[in-house]
């Protein structure tokens, strides 16, 4: 199976973005029944993760944290301006693998998946691989 890219635009320095739709189509798409799907963010100032996504509240309150303990200006060598976005990306982590079983996403009742963005606005991209297994 060749990898493919999700094109992703953010509208903010830093949001969370609901891709779940996106990966579940693109899971049915390949006809693959069983196996993995392979999600991964070539960017160092921006994230994956599976997390709630029927309350706003919870990403929210996820970005809220992270600015707390990863301010943008404080004592950072790196003088992009853009650190707190690289501790950010690297503590959430650019890749995620989810379960396919019966051509579905294994995910919790509550679960979707987000783009996290930490450096935008800008246009992003996802790169998508299915594994059959």
């Amino acid at each position: 199976m060749k990898v493919d890219s999700l094109k992703i635009s953010s509208h903010q320095r830093e949001e969370f973005i609901d891709i779940t739709s996106a990966i579940k189509k693109y899971a049915k798409d390949s006809g693959i029944e069983n196996g993995l799907i392979s999600i991964f963010v070539p960017h160092t100032t921006a994230a994956d993760t599976i997390n709630e996504n029927a309350d706003p509240d919870v990403t929210h309150d996820i970005i809220q944290k992270l600015n707390r303990e990863f301010p943008k200006i404080d004592s950072y060598r790196h003088n992009e301006g853009n650190s707190d976005a690289h501790l950010k990306s690297s503590l959430i982590g650019p890749s995620l693998q989810v379960i396919i079983d019966r051509g579905e996403l294994l995910l919790g009742t509550w679960q979707g998946i987000y783009f996290c963005e930490f450096d935008g606005p800008r246009t992003r991209y996802v790169h998508l691989k299915v594994i059959p297994g």
